[in-house]
């Protein structure tokens, strides 16, 4: 039987479609919902589903920018054989994504048992929730939001990508948050900050996905309620995608900070009361 259901399975689409690009943890809030659930949070083929279905969302990413992605694709490729190419930002745009991705990859494998074991306790997922919120709160208050996307570096990507460590070793820390935060810290405006998050999710969460299919499928998910968490997630995200962008174009992320806060600290007394199992 597999340890995930079909039904289940949409509502985990739904909450990783609608959160795996707000900065409020899609990973923590994949746990929580799982908890509610009685899903175990640390069964191996838990982990893998969550995983996989984050491709779904990583597709929606992928459609909405498309033009974007063509154009930043197509300069690297002219840029491999043609020296003046090179110049281009775009091409050197595609470098940075892939050296900023390194990092992440690095850590993942070297630290996996702990991120399946310990690491994914949802104590863990309570207290990241809430230190990432004071994080991102004091990012967008630092930040001098005067830096457009055209005016990204090598430093700025690798800072960024970097910062997705934060989201894998803590999960609630919020891959989308670490990465923003990071981001408006450097004086990248909110926009900006929000589509150098997407394009670096792109690489660490796909090869997530393919990384822990086996794992999802060999210990116990089937391939239906993966299919269909899959193609949830990807519907749910790119609405979520839509919705984002025009928010940060004209707000802070006070509302996310305030969310995350609630969410932790009623995340906290739920596991405290025994309501709900880590």
């Amino acid at each position: 039987m597999s340890a995930i259901s079909v039904g289940q399975a949409v509502v985990l689409g739904v909450v990783e479609g609608v959160t795996e690009f707000l900065p409020v943890s899609s990973t923590g809030h994949l746990k929580i919902a799982e908890g509610l659930m009685d899903i175990p949070v640390d069964d191996k083929s838990v982990v893998g589903f969550s995983a996989v279905i984050q491709v779904g969302a990583i597709a929606a990413v992928l459609v909405y920018f498309f033009k974007d992605i063509k154009r930043i694709v197509s300069a690297w490729f002219r840029g491999l054989t043609h020296r003046e190419e090179r110049y281009h930002h775009d091409y050197k745009f595609a470098w940075w994504v892939i050296a900023a991705t390194v990092p992440i990859v690095l850590v993942g494998l070297a630290a996996k048992p702990l991120i399946d074991g310990p690491l994914a306790s949802l104590w863990v997922v309570a207290g990241s929730l809430i230190v990432g919120s004071g994080v991102m709160w004091c990012a967008d208050q630092m930040g001098r939001h005067k830096r457009g996307e055209d005016d990204t570096s090598f430093k700025d990507a690798m800072w960024v990508g970097c910062s997705q460590i934060l989201a894998l070793l803590f999960p609630g820390f919020s891959r989308s948050g670490a990465t923003m935060s990071t981001a408006l810290v450097l004086d990248l405006d909110r926009v900006a900050a929000t589509r150098l998050s997407f394009f670096l999710g792109i690489p660490a969460l796909t090869g997530a996905g393919i990384y822990e299919l086996k794992d999802a499928l060999g210990a116990g998910v089937g391939a239906a309620p993966l299919a269909v968490g899959t193609v949830v997630s990807f519907v749910v995200a790119y609405a979520s995608i839509a919705w984002l962008l025009k928010f940060v174009a004209k707000h802070s992320f006070n509302a996310f900070v305030i969310y995350r806060v609630i969410i932790g600290v009623g995340l906290l007394g739920l596991l405290a009361s025994g309501a709900l199992n880590a």
